[in-house]
């Protein structure tokens, strides 16, 4: 598995004073993701937590509903014998991944749906499907429709405390200041996982992955925050998960605004301090009504 960081020499100018010094940056490589030995995607992501990352990706994609659905997930060719014939579980801290090929290997009876003309091989933080198609394929595949999960009512004050909270668990951005952070809280504000990238999708499907892993599928009573805007990906990842809430620290899109609406999902944008923005799903947001009319 490849460093989460690298160093490189900088030259640093400082009020008219110039040095050299060495500088640790957040590591970027491409993961090939192949389905049943076939290849279905390449990511730039952070290394780390590869598994979770490619099992987060089909459940996003409507190949993975649960652990059941999962037989194997081991490293391809190029992988040392320490990174190799490892299972859904943590990848092993023995070995490398040289050629960076993740191969998820379905369970007998699992469907694959065509997932092919939904989406680019090659994808990127800022990619996704686009208009009414891509809100059609999202309804179509979702296993637990949010709007007929148990209603998770969240107070905006537990809502503004949370990005510090995700804020103080990033370890890795500390030292670069150049990953994304996703979280998942309890609806009492519990932090249950973070998750760090390059990406900030990597870091969804990480988490969504990782939930996969243990069995925890759907996350019907949780909240996922993202540093960054909410794009339309990020709102499938989270319908797709059967998160009812999502909550991004910048915008979300006007793709992610209908997806939510049509969803029911909660999604709440400009999360900053107490002050914060909610686009759809303002059901669950246990505000007085009075203030909501107003």
């Amino acid at each position: 598995m490849g460093r989460v960081t690298e160093r490189r020499k900088v030259i640093r100018i400082r009020d008219g004073v110039v040095s050299s010094r060495p500088d640790t940056l957040v590591a970027e490589e491409p993961m090939e993701i192949r389905l049943n030995g076939k290849p279905l995607a390449i990511t730039m992501r952070t290394p780390g937590d590869d598994f979770a990352l490619a099992a987060g990706f089909l459940v996003s994609e409507g190949v993975l509903g649960g652990q059941q659905d999962l037989r194997n997930i081991v490293y391809c060719a190029g992988a040392t014998a320490g990174g190799t014939s490892r299972s859904s579980g943590a990848e092993s801290g023995g070995g490398s991944n040289t050629y960076n090929v993740v191969d998820v290997q379905t369970a007998p009876g699992v469907v694959i749906p065509d997932i092919t003309l939904e989406r680019n091989v090659y994808t990127t933080s800022s990619c996704g499907l686009c208009g009414k198609a891509s809100l059609d394929a999202v309804r179509t595949t979702a296993r637990w429709p949010i709007a007929d999960t148990p209603p998770v009512r969240i107070s905006p004050e537990l809502l503004a405390s949370l990005p510090d909270r995700l804020r103080a668990a990033q370890r890795v951005f500390d030292r670069t200041g150049g990953l994304h952070a996703a979280a998942l809280f309890s609806e009492e504000g519990e932090l249950l996982d973070v998750r760090e990238d390059v990406g900030r999708h990597n870091a969804v499907d990480k988490l969504v992955g990782r939930a996969l892993q243990n069995g925890e599928l759907p996350l019907s009573r949780t909240v996922l925050l993202v540093s960054g805007r909410a794009s339309f990906e990020l709102a499938q990842k989270a319908v797709m998960a059967g998160i009812p809430v999502l909550a991004a620290v910048s915008a979300p899109s006007s793709l992610a605004v209908d997806l939510a609406a049509e969803a029911g999902l909660t999604l709440v944008g400009f999360l900053r301090g107490s002050s914060m923005n909610v686009y759809a799903g303002e059901d669950r947001i246990a505000v007085r009504a009075a203030a909501a009319q107003g």
